[in-house]
């Protein structure tokens, strides 16, 4: 076969980040805000990964289209794979670090111990190529669960949490300049690029309250599958990446100078020096107060003083008519009035929709409401938990919806 994969240009970092975007902006789309669930939604991927990768795998070459859709699909699967284990299995995210790094040493140590070499220069066989997409799939799981763990560590905002893995993305590049591996920089920083683009996704998907810029996980799945799209008709007609092309232009390296195993080796050290520091900077992070960003992110409420199942229904209404602002309660109470119609209409699709402007509301809200009366924000919180369910629900039970609604309109007075 020709070579399977493509040439590790600028196209081939600019494209990988993009499909890393679109694998935690759309995972959390699918599986939250459509509803489907986490576990439903992670079959359904891994079947999909499992006929995109059949496909890939017939092929005799690298085709842009085929292999950056697999790429996709490997990177919500991957995601979805640690969200699984560390929202239903309840698995720490540091024992789901230790885990997949640890599988991904096993898969390279077989992979070599095999073909005697890990460069993607070399994947002409049907073993090498699967040996890669094996560790394209671990790499992902391991990026999402570091990325993960360095947010609950921290408590960074999404927006400063793209400066750690860009940084080291950076620091990494400039070691390979310097004489560092080839192979081993190139693994490093495919790693890295699974939490600089999760957290690239974060930021623009999150709401304003958590620092983020509001885009929604749909438009920011959208707008980076569009620039993949793109990119994959221009590197189609371009063939700037293909293997032997690129070799064709710029020689195939045989008048490349000898491997410089001093450099390597300061190199390697410089790399070990530089996890060193990225380690005391997590520590350094997590010993100051910080709230879990992570557990913001994905919408856990805040830790009240009082439970809030010690209010009853006409306490709950009244603190949220003593201490919300009126403003925001009236704009609640519109809202959910509005889905509550649409739901008696028969028009399900409308109240889907209109529900979506009830979640933003209510999350650019959070923080001046909590600081009034948390208990009663966790109170409501809960019942809005209730409507998201019931209209969102992949097979809605207009009972359930209207149910849901009415009980949180009475609420909101």
């Amino acid at each position: 076969m020709l070579n399977k994969v493509p040439e590790v240009t600028l196209w081939f970092w600019v494209i990988k980040i993009l499909c890393t975007t679109v694998g935690e902006s759309f995972a959390d789309y699918v599986n939250e805000t459509l509803g489907v669930g986490l576990v439903r939604t992670s079959v359904i991927f891994t079947v999909a990964f499992v006929l995109v990768l059949a496909v890939q795998v017939r092929l005799r070459r690298y085709v842009p289209a085929a292999y950056w859709l697999t790429v996709v699909v490997v990177s919500v699967t991957g995601t979805l794979y640690t969200d699984i284990l560390t929202d239903q299995v309840g698995v720490p995210l540091w024992i789901s670090t230790t885990v997949f790094s640890v599988l991904l040493a096993g898969v390279f140590g077989t992979w070599y111990a095999r073909e005697r070499t890990l460069s993607i220069h070399s994947i002409v066989t049907t073993p090498r190529e699967s040996f890669y997409w094996v560790a394209v799939l671990v790499t992902f799981a391991l990026g999402t669960a570091t990325g993960d763990w360095t947010l609950e560590l921290t408590g960074w905002s999404p927006g400063t949490s793209v400066l750690l893995p860009l940084g080291l993305i950076a620091a990494v590049t400039v070691l390979w300049r310097l004489g560092a591996n080839p192979v081993l920089a190139f693994w490093v920083a495919y790693i890295l690029t699974r939490p600089l683009g999760a957290n690239i996704g974060d930021y623009l998907a999150s709401p304003s309250s958590e620092r983020g810029l509001g885009l929604g996980t749909l438009s920011t799945s959208l707008l980076f599958l569009g620039a993949i799209l793109a990119t994959v008709v221009y590197l189609s007609v371009s063939r700037a990446d293909v293997i032997e092309d690129w070799q064709a232009r710029h020689g195939d390296g045989a008048e490349a100078p000898a491997r410089d195993t001093a450099r390597e080796r300061a190199t390697l050290g410089a790399m070990g020096a530089l996890a060193v520091a990225t380690v005391a900077l997590l520590t350094y992070a997590n010993l100051q107060p910080h709230a879990n960003a992570l557990a913001a992110e994905e919408g856990a409420a805040p830790s009240c003083a009082s439970d809030p199942s010690s209010l009853t229904a006409d306490a709950a209404r009244q603190q949220v008519a003593t201490s919300f602002p009126a403003a925001d309660v009236s704009a609640f109470r519109t809202v959910a009035t509005d889905t509550l119609g649409l739901v008696r209409s028969g028009d399900q699709a409308g109240a889907t929709s209109r529900i979506t402007d009830l979640e933003t509301a209510w999350d650019d809200a959070e923080d001046r409401l909590v600081a009034k009366d948390c208990t009663t924000w966790t109170y409501v919180d809960q019942q809005i938990d209730t409507v998201l369910g019931a209209v969102r629900a992949s097979a809605p039970d207009p009972q359930a919806e209207t149910g849901a609604l009415t009980a949180l309109i009475a609420t909101l007075g």
